[in-house]
């Protein structure tokens, strides 16, 4: 019988298997969604995890302008952004942006608030796909489903 190892070995970005997800976002929460997103993004969800390296699977979203926002988020959330111009800070309501021609960025900006900033953060954004409706280019890739709603119900505290 083989010992146990007492080293952790870290994976090299060649060794990296990287599958594709596909996820339906309709009526899902948008902060629960990021998070599994942004793990499945990172590749936290392998036992193969290495900090450094982009060891995380590519994600498509479809529906992601079908998200809700729980409470009153959807018309007190505010995001800001700065022209760079004195007093040019701008700032548009979670209904707004929800509403408007691009309602995968509420998605899309949770997600990006949970990966880190830098290269290897930017290098995991790439691999996210997000589509307001129900159609996706990725088919050839043949995603497979995640089910989103029973990780949320598994992950539950007292459940």
């Amino acid at each position: 019988m083989k010992a146990l190892s007492t080293q952790t070995r870290s994976i090299k970005p060649a060794e990296v298997e990287k599958k594709w997800h596909l996820i339906d976002a309709d009526g899902l929460v948008v902060g629960r969604l990021a998070v599994i997103i942004a793990n499945h993004l990172r590749g936290k969800h392998k036992p193969s995890f290495t900090p450094h390296v982009d060891c995380g699977d590519h994600v498509v979203v479809i529906n992601a302008g079908k998200v809700r926002l729980t409470g009153n988020k959807r018309h007190a959330k505010t995001y800001y952004k700065h022209t760079g111009y004195a007093g040019g800070i701008k700032e548009v309501t979670a209904a707004k942006v929800l509403d408007g021609r691009f309602p995968e960025r509420v998605l899309e900006k949770a997600v990006e608030r949970m990966i880190p900033r830098g290269p290897l953060g930017r290098a995991q954004m790439r691999a996210l796909h997000l589509y307001a409706g129900s159609e996706h280019p990725h088919g050839g890739t043949q995603p497979e489903a995640l089910d989103v709603a029973a990780m949320n119900r598994k992950n539950k505290v007292g459940a």
